[in-house]
């Protein structure tokens, strides 16, 4: 590689990706593009991990890019960010910043690495009529049976399931070479860690959002009139505590289910990494726990390389 055109932060929730994307920005003197599927919308803070304190390194605050940029209710998509990140990123290289781009959306990251040529995709009203009686696991089986560059690390619900078979029932019949993307040279880093760990700070994180008023951020976005299926469209921590908020389900049986739910979020977010290794990218892993300071080494010393 004769030179690198992005850096790339990924690793699995709770693997500490926002600290040192911000800490290895500051280093570099750059600016971060978030690539999670989540934290793109407004007023959706505690629910999808912001923690914007970490974007602030010895006082120094780091410019990050695609957060809080659409509405709650809205269904943002891959083929938006696309088109959101290659914005942020022709502003950034040309100020002559090296970008990194720092997020656990598979999806996301994958398709500005691997340059996805994407379409928007419409709505089909006669096949989610056909699929509207289909259970989640009926749909995640046949959503399986596609050769996807969909991101099933978020179909947690069975209307993201319907939009993920919506679009690659879509783009199995349409051809996508109208609209191209740069081949950009990326520097891929992850950060891995140990399951068990990554297990208890999970749940530590979970007690921790909820104390300072998950469930507040909640009800105040169902006030001000966003549906309860548009809040458990998104999945996770949106769809559990709207359940518990409309009185579907218990304080403990929402905690049960949704701590649950975001571990196997943390296992398909690593099973969709090792996929990006599979068809091609070389990913350079660096152990989560490490100290901040030796992990910038590491980075570094990949970036002296292939600089």
């Amino acid at each position: 590689m004769n030179h690198i055109d992005l850096i790339a932060i990924i690793g699995p929730t709770a693997s500490g990706k926002t600290p040192f994307a911000a800490a290895l920005a500051h280093r570099l003197h750059t600016e971060i593009i978030s690539a999670d599927s989540r934290q793109v919308y407004r007023g959706m803070d505690l629910g999808t991990g912001k923690d914007l304190a970490d974007y602030t390194v010895e006082g120094e605050a780091i410019p990050y890019h695609l957060i809080d940029i659409a509405d709650p209710g809205y269904k943002y998509n891959v083929f938006e960010y696309q088109r959101d990140f290659l914005s942020a990123y022709t502003d950034l290289r040309s100020r002559g910043l090296l970008p990194i781009v720092c997020g656990g959306t598979g999806m996301y990251v994958e398709s500005v690495l691997r340059g996805y040529r994407l379409l928007p995709v419409p709505e089909n009203p006669a096949l989610r009529q056909q699929l509207e009686e289909c259970s989640l696991q009926e749909l995640t089986q046949r959503l399986s049976r596609y050769k996807t560059l969909h991101n099933t690390t978020d179909v947690d619900t069975p209307k993201r399931a319907i939009r993920a078979i919506e679009i690659e029932e879509y783009y199995a019949h349409t051809p996508v070479a109208e609209r191209s993307f740069p081949q950009l040279q990326s520097l891929i880093i992850g950060l891995q860690i140990d399951r068990e760990l990554r297990r208890e700070k999970i749940t530590r994180r979970l007690k921790q959002r909820l104390d300072e008023g998950m469930m507040d951020e909640v009800r105040q976005l169902l006030s001000q009139g966003i549906a309860p299926d548009d809040l458990i469209y998104y999945g996770l921590e949106y769809k559990y505590l709207t359940l518990h908020a409309i009185g579907q389900l218990s304080y403990d049986e929402m905690f049960t289910q949704l701590e649950t739910a975001i571990h196997q979020f943390a296992k398909r977010q690593m099973t969709w990494f090792r996929g990006m290794e599979r068809r091609g990218l070389t990913i350079h892993w660096i152990e989560a726990t490490l100290p901040m300071e030796e992990k910038l080494r590491q980075a570094e010393a990949l970036i002296q390389l292939n600089r």
